[in-house]
């Protein structure tokens, strides 16, 4: 008697797919397209899926409501707010003492150069925007979280929180050079003949 062949039908996977396949239940992601770190020729792209769980300005870029200009200011800032929030560090008095501590570490040049960028960033954007762009870009609040601290409710003063923060994105990708004058007045006339 002849043997039945087995159709041996395989699973073909890409040697260059290294996307994770099993993602955690609350698992929010977003594919983005990047340099190929294991790449035999410069320039190569691979598709990775990058968490946007956390991270409200790569939510917004993801869902294309700010563009790359916006999207690269506002990583930039956040840059800059790291290097100069690890400067010198107060003394804590409940720490219990210890002899031979350790010095305290000096000023970087490139810390003191984010924090004059900072400060040139709240001459520009004021008071309001500063600390708008801060507490989306730094503490992580969504537009409702910034309202709803403000003691506001309601979907008007979300859209003008959001587009009060695209104003500073839009601001911020001009002052670290990701945008000219000219683009962000287009963007800004799109947006008005949208509304």
């Amino acid at each position: 008697m002849p043997r039945a062949r087995r159709n041996k039908s395989r699973k073909i996977t890409l040697a260059h797919d290294r996307r994770a396949q099993d993602l955690p239940r609350n698992a929010e992601v977003a594919s983005v397209e990047i340099d190929d770190p294991l790449a035999l020729e410069p320039g190569d792209k691979i598709v990775a899926l990058r968490s946007i769980r956390n991270d409200p300005l790569g939510r917004l870029h993801s869902h294309r409501h700010i563009d790359e200009a916006q999207y690269r200011g506002g990583r930039a800032f956040q840059d800059d707010w790291e290097k100069a929030e690890r400067g010198p560090r107060a003394v804590d008095p409940t720490r219990e003492y210890v002899d031979g501590g350790q010095p305290r570490e000096p000023i970087t040049e490139r810390q003191r150069r984010a924090v004059l960028r900072l400060n040139r960033i709240e001459r520009e954007l004021g008071a309001d925007g500063v600390i708008l762009v801060h507490e989306v870009l730094v503490l992580g609040m969504t537009m409702e979280q910034v309202a709803l601290r403000r003691g506001l409710r309601g979907q008007r003063w979300k859209d003008y929180f959001a587009r009060r923060f695209q104003e500073c994105l839009d601001r911020l990708a001009l002052i670290y050079g990701f945008a000219t004058a000219r683009a962000a007045s287009r963007n800004h006339q799109r947006e008005s003949k949208g509304r």
